[in-house]
């Protein structure tokens, strides 16, 4: 299910959205021009930078320095694990982060996702506590994001890629039921521990802790939806 617009208003210009998403693709050049020189430069560079549950649980073991350990929380954020993971990645935050930044503020925005995506690697870390596997990727981050937008534009018309059975088809979903399926798939893989690579838990903590941390603020604007026909 992949989303490829919506019909949401925005009112501002999302700096912070851009400013994110030129982050993300500067740091993951930089992971290409590592791994061009060296690939085992590029590993030892997610090692480090990113989230490593059994270095954090080291933490509290005294085994491994604060800083080793709690920095990548939000340094995983930035990194990818290829190109397909940062261009999904980058194309949710471009279709969702405009609108919740012109929602919340460009200030606070940046605030909540950085929020959600602290949250989202802790919920990751509390599902697998002794993974020595690096987690990275903004995706726990922009789960929050998505969360938000569901709360403040769930009757938002999303159109979405969806795929049925061998085919793929085109079909405009109301914000709120595009994300609620999305939440769905990725609490059932997260209950049904399914692995894949994909940090189901990171997912799901995000998306909620989104929705909570954007019910707790304030509305900057009413928005109604205009109903169009086709």
């Amino acid at each position: 299910m992949f989303p490829l617009r919506d019909d949401a208003p925005r009112f501002t210009i999302p700096y912070v959205t851009w400013t994110l998403i030129a982050v993300n693709v500067a740091v993951f050049m930089y992971q290409l021009l590592m791994n061009s020189v060296s690939p085992q430069a590029e590993l030892a560079f997610i090692q480090t930078f990113g989230t490593v549950p059994a270095r954090v649980t080291a933490v509290f073991t005294g085994s491994e320095s604060l800083a080793a350990g709690l920095i990548p929380i939000v340094t995983s954020i930035f990194l990818h694990g290829g190109w397909m993971h940062l261009i999904g990645n980058m194309w949710f935050l471009w279709i969702f982060g405009d609108n919740v930044e012109d929602e919340l503020g460009h200030g606070f925005y940046l605030f909540f996702y950085l929020c959600c995506g602290i949250f989202a690697t802790t919920a990751h870390y509390l599902a697998d506590i002794g993974s020595m596997i690096p987690l990275v990727g903004a995706s726990g981050a922009i789960a929050g994001v998505m969360g938000a937008y569901m709360v403040r534009f769930p009757r938002a018309q999303v159109t979405v890629l969806l795929p049925i059975i061998v085919f793929w088809t085109v079909v405009r979903w109301p914000a709120y039921l595009m994300l609620l399926v999305w939440f769905g798939i990725q609490f059932f893989n997260g209950w049904a521990n399914s692995d894949g690579g994909v940090a189901w838990w990171a997912h799901i903590g995000g998306f909620v802790v989104g929705i909570g941390l954007v019910m707790m603020r304030p509305r900057r604007r009413k928005w109604h939806h205009t109903w169009t026909r086709e």
